[in-house]
């Protein structure tokens, strides 16, 4: 199933609302395109964050994929430009994010203003670094289950998982459930559920 970019554009009306994607090299390709495209599609103003200007490389496949420009570096920015936040996964893309203290502190700025967080795949690595997935409804790649349990979450496995604010999915097979979900809770805005 692909995701129905003219019914979420239909569905959601997201215009002047600014969104971060938060990146590196090795970030899963369609994880951040399709996302990206969605947002867009819906009106939303985007920007790709990313540890250092320039670009960033994805993963596709077996092997690396497509770079995309970055928009700010993190130093540049912080959650209170934004109303959102997306996390896409990638092996290699969370776990040298989660390895960076500024990237875990930007992802907690979100949680301490309420805001709505998407995060797909492997993402919920980063979620874990950043202490925020304790008592926490959500699913992830299945491989990384066992982690987040150990870190208090309750791990479903569902193509999409909403908590507060909080949206997350397992792969990109879940795209189309991921970006409805995701969409729907930055129209409805901060969540008083969502905390760190």
């Amino acid at each position: 199933m692909k995701t129905d970019f003219n019914l979420l554009k239909a569905t959601y009306d997201l215009s002047g609302k600014r969104v971060a994607v938060l990146a590196t090299d090795g970030f899963e390709q369609s994880e951040l395109d399709v996302p990206v495209e969605a947002l867009q599609t819906c009106g939303a103003q985007v920007d790709i964050v990313a540890p250092k200007a320039g670009t960033i490389r994805g993963w596709s496949g077996k092997d690396w994929g497509q770079s995309r420009k970055v928009d700010k570096a993190l130093a540049e920015v912080n959650a209170d430009y934004y109303d959102s936040l997306v996390l896409p996964g990638g092996v290699l893309n969370s776990d040298k994010l989660r390895t960076i203290p500024d990237a875990v502190e930007f992802v907690r700025e979100f949680f301490e203003q309420q805001k709505p967080v998407a995060a797909i795949c492997h993402a919920g690595q980063l979620l874990i670094e950043a202490d925020l997935v304790d008592g926490r409804t959500l699913t992830s790649y299945s491989s990384i289950r066992l982690d987040l349990e150990n870190a208090g979450a309750t791990w479903e496995d569902l193509s999409v998982v909403v908590d507060n604010g909080l949206t997350t999915s397992r792969s990109p097979d879940d795209l189309p459930d991921f970006c409805n979900k995701m969409c729907e809770e930055i129209l409805e805005g901060a969540h008083r559920g969502q905390h760190a």
